[in-house]
């Protein structure tokens, strides 16, 4: 751990000035936070991190702001959307065409992570691709402010984002980063591949073995990371992730399961009335899901490594973009 502590140097130099006026979030607008719920947070960083409490409530009251906008776009998520608006967002041309040059210009780091991680390079690159555009869009929101905001003021979710702040901390200890410089998505996703904190800690990789784990201007790391975390998560080498089916009967609609996770059979599906339309392992894990079309409905089973996706993202619509996504950068490369 960096005994430095450069973010709490940067708050000191912060709180020297004669008014806080410049670091308080107060100057932006009333803070809901609870005051003796900032101290017991900061408290609890003391006693598990060994941090100094009263520099840390100083940098999460007075540095991060509360910002209301945060707790608007988490509460009307993308993945809110029918699919087929939904997919319009990811499979575009322009998406697709850079997903391709990404492919050719990192294409040995893609090939390194495949041999490591087991991982195809189109499903690391659409993932980054579906994340950030290839790193063209990574967020604009300062992560303290959204994991602050969110961990603060958000009860849906509070506790889970008042652990984020807690991991972010400890990581910009880690990595010697200044806490109040990175941005990212309104839910504190960072980096290239858009890795949450927690994520951050645990599975970013040193895939360039350059002593950094940077997941945000070093493109082997991002690609290294998504591949490791694919792998650590269950990805299966070269099986498939998702199948197109036909549904006949009514017995398949008791497998229209809400969980992610593929808890039935391939066979089980098919005494049901579902039909893949190609050959699948019949004890192969899989899921029924439905996916709504602007004039009807499409069906897909859906396996373990389409899962493993989810993973990353808890949503069925993402994991369809990324596989989409990977098909078509996929068949558009020469």
């Amino acid at each position: 751990m960096n005994t430095a502590r450069p973010f709490l140097s940067l708050l000191i130099v912060c709180l020297g000035f004669i008014t806080l006026s410049a670091c308080s979030v107060t100057a932006h607008g009333e803070d809901p936070a609870d005051p003796q719920a900032l101290r017991d947070f900061s408290e609890t960083m003391a006693s598990r991190h060994g941090m100094d409490a009263d520099m840390v409530e100083r940098l999460i009251r007075d540095e991060a702001r509360h910002q209301p906008e945060i707790i608007e776009a988490i509460s009307n998520p993308a993945e809110a959307l029918p699919w087929y608006r939904y997919r319009r967002i990811f499979l575009t041309e322009e998406r697709i065409a850079a997903g391709v040059d990404y492919w050719d210009t990192h294409a040995e780091w893609l090939e390194a992570a495949q041999a490591r991680y087991g991982v195809p390079p189109a499903v690391m690159v659409a993932i980054i691709g579906v994340e950030t555009l290839y790193g063209r869009y990574r967020g604009r929101h300062r992560v303290i402010d959204s994991l602050r905001t969110l961990g603060f003021a958000y009860p849906p979710r509070a506790d889970f984002f008042r652990s984020e702040l807690e991991e972010f901390l400890v990581l910009a200890d880690e990595e010697g980063m200044d806490p109040t410089a990175p941005l990212g998505s309104y839910a504190g996703a960072m980096g290239v591949p858009q890795f949450i904190s927690s994520s951050y800690r645990a599975y970013a990789v040193d895939f360039n073995g350059n002593g950094r784990r940077d997941l945000f201007s070093e493109t082997a790391d991002a690609i290294g990371s998504v591949g490791y975390y694919l792998a650590i998560h269950g990805w299966q080498g070269d099986a498939p992730v998702a199948v197109p089916a036909q549904v006949r009967g009514k017995a398949w609609r008791a497998f229209l399961r809400t969980p992610l996770e593929p808890v039935d059979t391939v066979a089980e599906l098919a005494q049901a009335g579902v039909r893949p339309e190609q050959p699948l392992d019949g004890e192969a894990r899989a899921r029924l899901l439905a996916l709504e079309l602007e004039d009807g409905t499409e069906y897909w089973v859906t396996l373990q490594n389409f899962y493993a996706i989810t993973r990353y993202n808890h949503s069925a619509l993402y994991a369809m973009a990324v596989h989409q996504l990977a098909d078509a950068i996929r068949e558009a490369r020469p």
